[in-house]
């Protein structure tokens, strides 16, 4: 687990014209001495302290650019935001890219390649992978902290409340002179202090009994690609939980939340790859590749290879399903994990192109987790 994330709630509502940073630095910081006391254990992790504190994560970044640990970046005027910091990043080489929701983080080692932007989405493809909604990355920071294991460099983008969308952080591989350019490059040292938004309400769902569940399912059974899954969901005014429970089994099988610990589990013993893809209103970050060291550590589950960390909240599984989607190429099927409040946690795939037709090991072991109630109909048994 990394020492700057938790699942901890986001920070309480709040009044964002009252945050006093001065004051919120000098409670953040440990009285005198307790860094050295051994028995005081670890510092608290970042989104912990937030929600300690009632504050968003990133208004501790913020008061900490009165010590010149943090600089504010500037956020082009440009559709893309953002995205040109992480497009300059290229020449910095190999970096950790961390996207995470409210149960999952996702952490993967790679350089960022092969972006592009249409308006404010992106894209980049290669060993760090991401859909990017830019118009949500409000706020961007360089840090330069010092933890217990020396020096720590990172770039970290949030949304209008101070929410974390997504981290980049140097490794031992970094070129760091290139890293610390596009932090310079971006830096915003007369920024005045920020304001964040109150956290966004949910947004106000279509009720289950006016959505109408058989044309839902018509147009699921019906699909040529994967990709028109969300225009469906968009025309039925459902969300993707919604859509889950209404499908049937014949295109969505409940399992349990032991489902993900046994299908990563089963991906290790065969060696064969696959997709995991983590999400935020911000960002997407997708994982393609073989997973081998699964290890539980009370209710985590973890991935922890040498490229690739998945840590996930299996306690904050609270309903999940074996979904399959017909294409033109054959039926691709993943599991769906999703939280109690009905927003979707992670996503596991058989590794595939577009195009290509879904690997028969990764059928396979769906099946196998599915149980003795066997798979969707159309699986193989």
């Amino acid at each position: 687990m990394s020492l700057t994330e938790s699942t901890a709630p986001v920070g309480a509502r709040f009044d964002p014209a009252a945050l006093d940073y001065p004051a919120l630095l000098a409670a953040m910081t440990p009285p005198a001495g307790a860094g050295a006391d051994a028995a005081s254990g670890p510092p608290p992790r970042a989104r912990d302290l937030a929600a300690r504190l009632g504050v968003p994560e990133a208004a501790l970044l913020e008061a900490r650019r009165g010590t010149g640990e943090t600089r504010r970046l500037a956020r082009p005027d440009a559709p893309e935001g953002f995205g040109r910091a992480l497009a300059a990043l290229e020449p910095a080489g190999d970096v950790m890219a961390l996207t995470r929701n409210e149960a999952c983080v996702h952490e993967r080692h790679g350089t960022y390649r092969g972006l592009s932007f249409h308006g404010a989405t992106g894209l980049a493809l290669g060993e760090i992978d991401l859909r990017l909604f830019l118009g949500r990355w409000a706020f961007g920071y360089a840090v330069a902290e010092e933890t217990r294991s020396g020096p720590r460099r990172s770039l970290q983008f949030f949304d209008a409340a101070g929410v974390a969308i997504h981290k980049i952080y140097a490794t031992a591989a970094t070129d760091m002179a290139a890293f610390e350019s596009v932090a310079a490059a971006f830096a915003d040292p007369d920024a005045a202090p920020a304001v964040f938004a109150p956290p966004a309400p949910p947004a106000a769902a279509t009720p289950d009994a006016e959505i109408d569940a058989a044309s839902l399912r018509a147009g699921w059974a019906g699909m040529g690609d994967i990709h028109e899954f969300h225009g469906l969901l968009r025309d039925h005014k459902a969300s993707v939980f919604q859509a889950m429970k209404l499908a049937g089994p014949a295109l969505a099988r409940e399992v349990p939340a032991s489902a993900l610990r046994a299908t990563l589990e089963g991906a290790a013993e065969t060696g064969q790859p696959i997709m995991v893809f983590a999400a935020n209103p911000g960002c997407v970050q997708i994982h393609t590749g073989p997973v081998e060291r699964i290890k539980v550590m009370g209710p985590w589950v973890n991935v922890l290879d040498p490229r690739f960390n998945l840590h996930l909240r299996e306690d904050m599984i609270a309903r999940a399903w074996i979904s399959r989607k017909p294409t033109d190429t054959g039926e691709v099927h993943s599991l769906e994990l999703f939280d109690a409040d009905g927003e979707r946690i992670a996503q596991l795939f058989g590794a595939r192109k577009p195009g290509q037709n879904e690997r028969a090991d990764w059928r396979a072991l769906l099946a196998k987790v599915a149980g003795p109630v066997g798979m969707p109909e159309g699986a193989p048994a």
